[in-house]
């Protein structure tokens, strides 16, 4: 399944000006190059919402990066950000008995899980037209996984997904270009004590 070209012919269908997307992000290097290329069709909001970001002062600072680039970046529309829960016991309570399974395997699937149902909670709630995630950006995740589960939430709480693979036309490079040219803060870990410790 191509979910970028997904991606692309929905927004060519978007006869709404400027529809409302409430964006998961998990850094800000993820965030840069998917906010350059939606951020000329919708009014993005970013929820930051990582409770598998066990280390307390990490989460601090994926957050801060997070505030630093959307004060720096241009953007046709102002970028708001919600600063979701910091609850690491959530993440601990979706991989209990998962702990010894190896990164990409089905702790990070439920990891994906919580924080999309999470997206797709909150933007039914305050009456999004659209929710997605960065996840898709990087090539350590897996696209297939978080477009079914999104596609499933659309279902669950009737607002729309945005179906994405970021990582497609360079998106991951791109990132590391802005991430450079912001002087961004990219971490070499997921986030959770797991990712961290190699497991």
């Amino acid at each position: 399944m191509n979910y970028n070209q997904l991606m692309e012919e929905e927004i060519e269908k978007i006869e709404k000006d400027s529809p409302t997307l409430l964006l998961h992000a998990c850094c800000a290097p993820c965030s840069s190059a998917v906010l350059e290329r939606l951020g000329q069709t919708f009014k993005i909001t970013i929820l930051y919402y990582n409770p598998n970001i066990t280390d307390y002062e990490e989460y601090q600072k994926r957050l801060s990066e997070i505030h630093h680039f959307i004060e720096k970046v241009e953007s046709k529309y102002q970028i708001d950000i919600i600063d979701g829960r910091y609850q690491p016991k959530e993440f601990f309570d979706i991989s209990k008995n998962l702990e010894s399974e190896p990164e990409r395997g089905k702790r990070c699937y439920r990891c994906y899980q919580l924080r999309l149902e999470e997206t797709a909670k909150v933007a039914s709630k305050l009456g999004f037209d659209y929710f997605t995630t960065t996840l898709s950006l990087s090539p350590y995740k897996n696209s297939y996984w978080i477009n079914e589960i999104g596609e499933n939430l659309e279902k669950k709480f009737e607002v729309k997904f945005l179906y994405s693979d970021f990582k497609k036309k360079n998106g991951y490079q791109r990132s590391i270009e802005l991430s450079r040219k912001y002087h961004l803060y990219r971490q070499d870990y997921c986030g959770c004590i797991y990712s961290k410790r190699g497991v």
